[in-house]
């Protein structure tokens, strides 16, 4: 199950996914990422056509179309799930180093 293979995100699995919330092809996941991120996290090609075969296997993302420029994904309910998950992971994370370490 994608749960089980997902449990944690990567930062790139986590930015590929959020460029999904709307329908995006490769190229346009690869500049709003590096745009959202500031440049701090640059896709290689071989990665993101890696983590999207993987989505897709998942059934965490769909293919929506393809045109002269690549195909186009976006989110399932299931990749959306994922998502909301592992921010809620990390809201929790926070929460732990501001109750315990930063007092």
């Amino acid at each position: 199950m994608a749960r089980d293979q997902f449990q944690t995100l990567t930062e790139p699995m986590f930015f590929i996914l959020l460029a999904l919330d709307q329908v995006r092809n490769g190229a346009d996941i690869t500049s709003w990422v590096a745009e959202i991120t500031k440049g701090r996290i640059k896709l290689a090609p071989g990665t993101l056509y890696a983590l999207l075969a993987q989505f897709l296997e998942n059934d965490l993302i769909i293919k929506v179309e393809m045109d002269k420029k690549g195909k186009y994904y976006t989110l399932t309910d299931e990749g959306r799930k994922l998502l909301t998950d592992e921010v809620e992971r990390l809201r929790l994370l926070v929460s732990n180093y501001d109750n315990y370490f930063n007092k």
